[in-house]
């Protein structure tokens, strides 16, 4: 029996059924998704659906694309409510560009984030010897938040998340498609399309979207549970670069508005939370500092203080000086 799976042709000798391919390919089947001639394999049904000769499989899992409890900020207790979750932590970390698992995990483990940015990708079944992000950075531990990173058509993000779903049991996604590969800046257009159909579908879409805030409104009405506007491009560590853009998202949005992408230090992060926004998603700028684990430890600790300033309450900007001593009783 001939069988295509991830684009590689293998030979079986005797018949088999989803289950019993897994088996045979060492793969635990709680830790993957299989798509069967374009076709979603339920987990339930592995062990009846029956491999033919000629089908084309593809078998995907999570790479990577807090721990510690939120400080209070407040006598009520200020969370963060997406969808129908709650979390207390603000920053989101993505899980790529690390130069291992184990870098990862500590630095998602410094940040204190509690959701983290995976991609699905085929699994890699000719070196079974080769880590999965999962027994790094535990799934029962902090909430995946698988994205279509790489996607640029509506159809290509559909059928990801549907995957992603199957594998991890999640309907909490990040929906980003690609428009321009220099820029990486959205398709606007195609993000409309998928973003309706996910929600048709039953998914919890957080976008990645441009800082538009008309194209931003219409995906909140199409039913997102949040918008995420770029800082810059992706990877850039640019900061904000059009914070009245931003600030117009965050007034008339009624979900939770997250910048995403461009952030580079711990002040640009500082600055979307003292705009308003309700937090913020980063990768590159953590991932490719000099110290990662440091770096995250520092973003934690600024998401955290523009969040306090921003419920704080800035004092007006003033033209002229005004001194903080009274003149009246001068000697």
């Amino acid at each position: 029996m001939r069988v295509i799976i991830n684009g590689e042709e293998r030979i079986f000798a005797n018949p088999l059924n989803a289950a019993d391919l897994l088996a045979e390919l060492d793969l635990d089947p709680r830790k993957v998704a299989l798509e069967r001639n374009l076709e979603i394999v339920p987990r339930s049904a592995y062990g009846t659906v029956q491999i033919a000769d000629g089908d084309k499989l593809e078998i995907v899992h999570f790479i990577g694309g807090g721990g510690e409890p939120a400080t209070a900020m407040a006598e009520v207790e200020d969370v963060l409510a997406i969808g129908k979750h709650r979390f207390k932590s603000r920053l989101l970390i993505g899980t790529g560009k690390y130069k291992d698992f184990d870098e990862t995990r500590r630095a998602i483990e410094a940040s204190g984030a509690e959701i983290v940015t995976v991609a699905v990708r085929r699994v890699n079944i000719t070196d079974r010897s080769k880590p999965m992000l999962v027994d790094f950075v535990d799934p029962k531990r902090y909430t995946y938040l698988p994205n279509t990173a790489g996607c640029s058509t509506a159809d290509e993000a559909v059928r990801t998340l549907r995957l992603a779903r199957e594998a991890g049991g999640w309907s909490l996604v990040k929906l980003e498609v690609i428009g321009d590969q220099q820029t990486l800046y959205p398709d606007m257009t195609e993000t409309l399309i998928a973003a309706k159909r996910l929600v048709e579908d039953g998914f919890e879409v957080m976008v990645y979207c441009s800082d538009d805030p008309i194209m931003a409104k219409r995906l909140e009405d199409i039913g997102c549970v949040a918008i995420m506007p770029l800082a810059a491009p992706i990877g850039s560590g640019l900061g904000i670069q059009s914070p009245i853009n931003v600030r117009l998202i965050v007034e008339r949005a009624r979900v939770p508005v997250l910048v995403d992408a461009g952030v580079g230090t711990a002040s640009d992060a500082t600055i979307a939370m003292e705009l308003g926004c309700d937090g913020v998603l980063m990768n590159t700028a953590v991932a490719l500092a000099k110290d990662p684990v440091r770096m995250a430890r520092a973003m934690k600790l600024a998401v955290e203080s523009g969040r306090l300033a921003y419920l704080a309450g800035r004092m007006p900007k003033r033209r002229y000086a005004d001194p903080s001593s009274p003149l009246a009783g001068m000697i």
